[in-house]
């Protein structure tokens, strides 16, 4: 009589594979999307830094920062990404500034500023904000890279 062999896994095999993979999955999933979060940041940054620059050309031209709201008929930027557009306060008669961008739907939580002095903030952030005036954090601490 001839033996025939069977191919394939036994259930053992299986859940144990399954559970690699669960605990892989459990691991990777959390840091992938922080990954993908913080890839997201910098466009409002970018939406600060270039309002800014232009509130700075219109200060030149103007002695002021705006009559009444920021730029006097400068358009803000749109929402752009995973951030609402960007907010603007005149301080001190015109002559100062605070803007602000807070981040939505998967950046919930995040909020960065930035004022006529240059000063950056980090007014909300998951993780905490930092003691310091920056925007880029490395945990609690501002990232001088």
């Amino acid at each position: 009589m001839v033996s025939v062999r069977q191919h394939g896994f036994t259930l053992v095999e299986v859940m144990v594979t399954l559970a690699i993979v669960g605990i892989v999955s459990a691991v990777a999933l959390p840091a992938y999307s922080g990954y993908v979060a913080r890839s997201k940041v910098p466009a409002g940054f970018e939406s600060l830094s270039s309002t800014a620059t232009r509130l700075e050309q219109f200060y030149q031209d103007t002695g002021n920062y705006g009559v009444g709201s920021c730029g006097s008929g400068y358009v803000m930027p749109a929402p752009s990404g995973s951030f609402g557009g960007v907010t603007c306060v005149l301080t001190n008669s015109g002559q100062g500034y605070e803007m602000t961008v807070t981040g939505t739907g998967t950046l919930e939580g995040y909020k960065y500023s930035i004022n006529h002095r240059g000063e950056r903030k980090t007014l909300a952030h998951p993780k905490g904000v930092p003691s310091g005036n920056c925007w880029s954090t490395k945990g609690n601490t501002c990232d001088a890279s």
